[in-house]
């Protein structure tokens, strides 16, 4: 492991991954203060505020809207990496987030909840994009021996930033109400980081022979990022790779889905992916404050209960980066989805066992207080298990299992689906929540399972295989 690929490694997951995970958990802490804030403005505007169910609906959309920038993002990959290449991309859509601090940092002093929101879907489209930008840049910059390890470097930075945003949430910190707009805004400092360092890399080795034709280029960029003038097997790796693909163009998203030749890995990437997300991770990320203090937690103890599950899924994460090449990827994964449909059933049940199901805004009286404590060790047991695999695994599965030629239409797939399946679960929980009431939750324990189940039958391991040899295990 050279100093140049980790530093790039380190750069991209800091500037990029790390915002995705921060903007999933920012919107937590602060939404009585945002809440408020759109209640005073409308109350200006129009002389009375809003009732409890429009204000619920409208503070849905600021939390959700973050993932339909995502899905716009992911649409747009595919375009951005042919034509700016990987390294490229990533240093254009940092200028996204400078424009969405803006948006969030300005809203109270200008009286804009309409800022926020546009903020929110600003950033979404940045996460959109990197989200599937870092993980095909790492994986086609890494040898195939850390190619695991690599890979699962962002999901780490992801649960950073998740944990980051739960420590700045805190009350003595960023917590107070004079304060969300900051906290909401504060991404601009990595990405500046990252906007100013990022040139200093050369561009995906891979992209720069297979898609330009570059070998001069390629070969400087392999020696650069491997520290070693032998380079000439990984080169003549990917020739052997691009003359397979040689009568063939990129492919569109249209023509993955209608090519039987992948069908299974594309079914995989489809499943997977989607199953991420609607396995309950975000209902738990958007809403750990209300799952919480449904759960009889205090509410002076909810923002330290909730920082603790942070730390546990940055220890979830390394166990899952440092382990990834001896295990490999299908054991963790398999493992992580088990772990959180085990966890979403727990809740379910210490919640019944509490006293009845609960209700927002109801006092809760609980027959076995204890159970509460069950509660917080299951929204940890999700996270721990989210992070130890799923959470970067399914991205990696990407780069694995496809070709050049069919690689970025599969992340724009597996990029899409996660962010539409993002936006339904931040959308559709909190009325869930109050229909189902503690009963949601199997809902997620039976998507956890079922695609448990089908990684064991159907996708095989790829630990230390090249993409070609993938390929035809698969054909």
């Amino acid at each position: 492991l050279t100093f140049p690929l980790l530093s790039v490694t380190l750069l991209v997951s800091f500037g990029s991954s790390m915002l995705y995970g921060y903007n999933l958990a920012v919107v937590n802490s602060p939404m009585v203060h945002i809440k408020a804030f759109y209640n005073a403005t409308w109350f200006q505007r129009y002389g009375h505020g809003l009732a409890p169910g429009p204000l619920t609906l409208l503070y849905s959309l600021t939390v959700s809207i973050f993932a339909l920038g995502g899905l716009v993002g992911s649409l747009l990959v595919g375009v951005l990496v042919d034509r700016y290449g990987r390294n490229g991309t990533l240093s254009r859509s940092t200028l996204l987030v400078l424009m969405a601090g803006g948006f969030m940092g300005f809203s109270r002093e200008l009286g804009s909840p309409e800022m926020v929101i546009i903020g929110r879907s600003i950033m979404g489209l940045h996460s959109g994009i990197c989200l599937s930008v870092v993980p095909l840049y790492l994986g086609e910059v890494a040898p195939k021996n850390l190619r695991g390890f690599l890979g699962l470097m962002p999901s780490i930075f992801i649960c950073l930033g998740v944990f980051f945003a739960q420590v700045l949430g805190l009350p003595e910190l960023l917590g107070k109400d004079r304060f969300w707009p900051l906290f909401l805004s504060v991404v601009v400092i990595p990405a500046s980081l990252q906007l100013l360092l990022l040139h200093c890399f050369p561009e995906s080795p891979r992209y720069l022979l297979i898609e330009r034709n570059d070998i001069c280029r390629a070969t400087k960029a392999l020696r650069r990022f491997l520290g070693t003038h032998n380079v000439q097997d990984m080169i003549e790796e990917m020739k052997e790779e691009q003359q397979s693909l040689s009568s063939v163009e990129m492919v569109s998203v249209g023509q993955l889905l209608r090519d039987r030749s992948v069908r299974w890995q594309t079914l995989s990437v489809v499943v997977v992916n989607a199953g991420m997300q609607l396995s309950g991770i975000d209902a738990i990320w958007f809403y750990t404050n209300t799952i919480f203090e449904n759960a009889g937690i205090p509410v002076s103890q909810i923002p330290y209960t909730t920082v603790g599950t942070g730390a546990i899924e940055v220890v979830a994460g390394l166990v899952g980066c440092f382990t990834i090449e001896k295990l490999g990827r299908r054991p963790l994964i398999i493992t992580g989805f088990c772990a959180m449909g085990i966890c979403s059933a727990g809740i379910t049940v210490s919640l019944l066992l509490q006293g009845g199901v609960p209700q927002p805004c109801v006092p809760l009286q609980t027959a076995l207080p204890w159970m509460r404590y069950v509660s917080v060790a299951c929204v940890a047991g999700i996270i721990a298990g989210f992070c130890m695999g799923p959470a970067g695994v399914p991205f990696l599965m990407i780069a694995e299992l496809f070709t050049q030629s069919h690689r970025p239409a599969a992340y724009i797939v597996g990029g899409s689906l996660n962010w539409l399946c993002n936006f339904t679960v931040g959308f559709v929980f909190p009325f869930l929540q109050m229909s189902a009431g503690a009963f949601c939750y199997l809902v997620f324990c039976g998507i956890c399972l079922l695609v448990a189940l089908y990684v064991y039958i159907v996708i095989p391991e790829t630990k230390n295989k090249t993409f070609m040899e993938i390929s035809r295990i698969f054909a």
